[in-house]
């Protein structure tokens, strides 16, 4: 038996500035749903087809308490955080820098093993980007 993840779930407070940070990471569009008043926006890359990582707003498919308890958890900076693998973490940071993001952490050597930095995307959700060395 094989099994892989296939999706895995963001949520931001503005799709369209998300989509932003995430195609300067280097991931695309790979769909882009509109579903009443809302939208998921699914963002992949070439060197994992298959993953996508789907983006959109607190509310979207949520009763209002669920999408008013997620918001809130989004506004504190709660939400589980994003790593994403870079064969140049250091290349990696200065396109996100000069796109503008907030860095939490410039590159460094970890104890543990990899060389990693850290941001925030445009609604507050942490990201890292490690290079195995």
């Amino acid at each position: 038996m094989d099994i892989s993840l296939k999706y895995t779930n963001v949520t931001v407070n503005d799709v369209d500035e998300s989509i932003a940070f995430y195609e300067a990471l280097g991931l695309k569009i790979l769909n882009d749903v509109a579903s009443g008043d809302f939208r998921w926006v699914t963002l992949g890359s070439d060197t994992q087809p298959g993953l996508g990582i789907v983006i959109s707003v607190p509310h979207a498919g949520r009763s209002q308490a669920d999408g008013d308890a997620l918001q809130e958890l989004l506004t504190k900076g709660s939400l589980p955080f994003l790593v994403f693998g870079s064969s140049d973490v250091d290349a990696t940071f200065e396109n996100l820098l000069s796109f503008g993001a907030e860095v939490l952490q410039e590159p460094i050597d970890q104890g543990w093993g990899p060389r990693d930095c850290a941001f925030r995307d445009p609604s507050g959700n942490s990201v890292r980007i490690a290079q195995a060395v």
